[in-house]
């Protein structure tokens, strides 16, 4: 998508500078009434409003058919109809031949008879979680919610249920915002007219296309599940109306996109980012739309990077979405999960350079998320409880931090979501009204021991905003005793028993 460069570096100044007390929303000065499906309008949007800022923590879940198998991955309906792929060889093990037990037959298997709502919100809320909401439709085509446009849904199959709006409702009777996840641009086949099952181009649709494989039905219903219809255009306005749908029926906060949105026409997306936005106005939403590789620009769209992080502060507010697996994103038996240290650490990580971490959990086809994803839940959300002032609402520091962790297998533009990190990793977030900074210890420090913080000390350029006041550390009512010189800031760490995932200090600013 072509965008002016001078525009959107104004865009971009504005969107940053709304951390500041001062800021006011574009949205509101420019008095939008509607906006219409084009750059020039869409621009004039907030893409990150204060509370998206403030949140920090969103999560959601991948959930659906194909989580019955409990096998391989989400991708498990694309790789089922490969022959010599392990999926299709399971399956047919499994299951039997793939065109005698087809992805549809799984759908009357995803009961869902445990899913409770209530109880899903309150594990979110516990987590402390400030946004959530389901993958609404993964590249399967199966919708999660009450569609009267996709007859492949929740509530006419499967569970029978309104996933969506259950979810929705129990969210927001806790004032937890909403995020709806849409993964279908991947479902329309675009590889007919080629004789690989995936196509020249490479993986360009979600399922594999044959003239000899199910796929390629001529069903009028079984197509739309398997997104093979005659021409893409209908596709691409079954994508577009599905998303319309979502938005009438359960008006999200939060709109989110999964990779390949680039395969849907740049006038179709800007048609559902209008619609998404004046949603916002007309139900005075602050409203966010997202999308990986830039697919929206970012003068009114967050980026988001899978399993992903930055190597500095960004100017502008971004998101990576990370999962509990330790691979998986949907429930794989056997899989093994992040301890909550990890996944912690590494959101500290996101948060100090200026991003939001969207985390997803893998519940059972029967609607259970098991104890072991709980029990970790459980410790984030301990972590969170006392130490969530130096998250919610702060900003970055001039400088993220510094330390030793390796990032040799970095991911994406920076960190993956597995980085190993220890209380030689240091970290900053600063309160909006500059009266507090937090330094967070990525491990557990030495008790008694001192620690030379030169890089925000004595006549250092990165020095806090005003004169520290007093040092304390978070959960705890130990004293720290402290020293500036004109090299560092000197701290002594009591002799204390540290949090075992993260160690955070609270200065407090004049």
């Amino acid at each position: 998508m072509k965008t002016n460069i001078i525009f959107g570096l104004i865009a971009a100044a504005l969107t940053f500078c709304s951390c500041s007390n001062n800021s006011s929303k574009i949205v509101d000065s420019i008095k939008t009434k509607e906006y219409q499906p084009n750059f020039e309008s869409l621009s004039q949007h907030e893409a990150a409003p204060e509370w998206f800022q403030d949140a920090k923590l969103g999560m959601y879940f991948h959930w659906g058919p194909y989580s019955v198998p409990a096998y391989g991955s989400a991708w498990y309906p694309a790789n089922m109809y490969l022959k010599g792929n392990r999926v299709n060889e399971f399956h047919e093990k499994n299951f039997g031949p793939i065109d005698e037990f087809g992805y549809e037959d799984f759908i009357p298997m995803f009961t869902a008879e445990h899913f409770d709502a209530e109880d899903w919100a309150d594990l979110f809320q516990m987590t402390g979680a400030k946004f959530a909401g389901p993958v609404a439709q993964h590249h399967d085509g199966f919708a999660m919610w009450d569609s009267e446009i996709n007859p492949w849904n929740s509530v006419d199959m499967g569970p029978k249920r309104d996933i969506t709006g259950e979810m929705f409702q129990a969210l927001r009777k806790r004032d937890i915002k909403t995020i709806a996840t849409l993964h279908h641009a991947r479902n329309g086949q675009r590889n007919a007219n080629t004789p690989e099952y995936w196509g020249k181009n490479g993986f360009n649709s979600h399922y594999p296309y044959h003239p000899d494989l199910p796929t390629a039905t001529t069903d009028p219903k079984l197509r739309k599940l398997f997104g093979n219809w005659e021409n893409i255009d209908d596709f691409n306005q079954y994508w577009l109306d599905q998303v319309i749908e979502v938005v009438d029926k359960y008006q999200p906060d939060i709109l989110w996109y999964d990779s390949w949105l680039n395969m849907i026409p740049e006038q179709k997306i800007n048609e559902m980012v209008a619609y998404h936005f004046n949603s916002g106005l007309k139900n005075k939403q602050e409203v966010v739309v997202c999308s990986k590789h830039q697919d929206i620009p970012w003068e009114y769209g967050i980026d988001d990077m899978e399993q992903g992080g930055r190597r500095d502060i960004y100017p502008l507010p971004w998101m990576t979405d990370i999962t509990l697996g330790n691979s998986r994103w949907m429930y794989v038996e056997g899989e093994k999960y992040k301890d909550a240290a990890l996944v912690v650490r590494n959101m500290i990580d996101v948060w100090s350079k200026n991003g939001t971490v969207l985390l997803n959990v893998s519940p059972r086809a029967d609607g259970v998320i098991n104890q072991q994803q709980r029990d970790i839940l459980k410790d984030i959300g301990a972590w969170m409880k006392v130490h969530g002032e130096a998250v919610y609402g702060t900003r970055p520091f001039h400088i993220f931090g510094y330390g030793t962790a390796n990032a040799s297998d970095a991911s994406h533009d920076g960190q993956s979501a597995k980085i190993k990190y220890s209380a030689k990793d240091v970290r900053y977030t600063i309160a909006k009204d500059k009266k507090s900074m937090y330094v967070f210890f990525l491990g557990v420090p030495e008790s008694g021991k001192p620690i030379k913080m030169r890089a925000i000390g004595g006549f250092h350029r990165n020095q806090p905003p005003s004169p520290i006041k007093n040092i304390k550390l978070m959960g705890s009512d130990a004293k720290v005793e402290w020293k500036l010189t004109p090299q560092t800031l000197l701290i002594n760490m009591p002799e204390v028993e540290y949090n075992p995932i993260a160690t955070v200090l609270k200065l407090e600013l004049e």
